[in-house]
């Protein structure tokens, strides 16, 4: 490890310092710059999962409400993103993956991330109570306050179980679209919760597999830097096979149709190939090239189950209607 590198992560350690130049300047970052903060890929996902679930729950909804509820759900997730980074810009500095965020790059400071998540989180919750209901208000504050509280500021850097438990804080973004159709929790809804929550822990512990070296440098307790890759290979594997089984709730649930069902068979089986190329190809580049193989897949995989089931229990019941089939 090069002298640079040490004192990075040393830096890291000892609790990073805003650059004094961006700190003295402030809100000089662009717009480019917020919106990064909002972290929009990730927001892109949790948009659609949103949608998903407020198309295929029981019942109706004014379609401006439900513009309304899902921009909220995005604010609200882009607020967590921004919270995220205000709290993880120590350790954002020191891995490569992550150092060319707005704060690690001096174009935003900490105070303007947690001042804009701060307002965007605050602002989604009371459109969200105000204008659609408070049953899914309360659940959108809880989701970011999990993902801010539990996970950001407790889970990540004390336990390897970190992405398991916190993965719940992106599993309900369906759950809320539900809710702000019904106002209320089902069985169904909560599948829908689950299947993001199982789907998590292989998705991104495929990623940590390639990127452990960052995890290392900034002491963050991923699973392969404290249980090692082997480990990590295996526990992909376990969480595979018990996801196949929970994407086949809506189905047996009676929230979703043969199509559904028969396509989540195909996806998973799919899945399950890449999960077991990981857990049996172990060393050099073919075990780095399964291991991004299945991250990448595994993005797919979730917006398309959901797109299947928007399709099936969403979308055609409406053309059906409007064709008097």
């Amino acid at each position: 490890m090069s002298d640079v590198t040490v004192d990075i992560a040393a830096e890291a350690q000892q609790g990073w310092q805003q650059p004094a130049d961006a700190a003295a300047l402030g809100g000089r970052g662009s717009v480019d710059d917020y919106w990064a903060l909002m972290k929009p890929r990730v927001m892109s996902l949790v948009i659609f999962t949103a949608g998903v679930g407020l198309m295929v729950a029981p019942g109706s909804i004014h379609p401006v409400l439900g513009v309304v509820a899902i921009l909220c759900i995005a604010v609200g997730a882009g607020a967590a993103g921004a919270l995220n980074m205000w709290y993880d810009a120590d350790i954002d500095a020191v891995m490569q993956r992550t150092a060319k965020r707005p704060i690690p790059r001096g174009n935003i400071t900490r105070g303007e991330a947690l001042g804009f998540g701060a307002t965007l989180a605050f602002g989604s919750v009371i459109v969200m109570g105000l204008g659609v209901g408070w049953v899914a208000a309360a659940l959108l504050a809880g989701s970011i306050g999990f993902y801010l509280f539990i996970y950001t500021m407790w889970l990540k850097r004390s336990t390897p179980q970190n992405i398991v438990i916190g993965g719940a804080a992106g599993a309900f973004p369906p759950m809320i679209g539900w809710v702000a159709v019904t106002g209320s929790f089902d069985l169904a809804s909560v599948s829908l919760f689950a299947i993001i929550f199982m789907w998590t822990p292989p998705h991104f512990w495929a990623l940590a597999l390639y990127k452990v070296g960052d995890y290392e440098r900034v002491n963050v307790p991923m699973l392969p830097v404290v249980a090692g890759a082997d480990e990590t290979r295996r526990q992909i594997w376990l969480y595979s096979l018990a996801l196949i089984p929970v994407t086949l709730l809506p189905w047996m649930l009676g929230a979703a149709g043969t199509t559904y069902a028969a396509s989540a068979a195909v996806l998973g089986a799919l899945f399950l190939l890449g999960a077991w190329r990981v857990y049996t190809l172990r060393e050099g580049a073919p075990a780095d090239r399964a291991a991004r193989k299945l991250f990448s897949f595994s993005i797919w995989y979730l917006f398309l189950l959901f797109a299947v089931l928007l399709l099936e229990q969403g979308i055609w019941p409406l053309v059906s209607r409007g064709l008097g089939l």
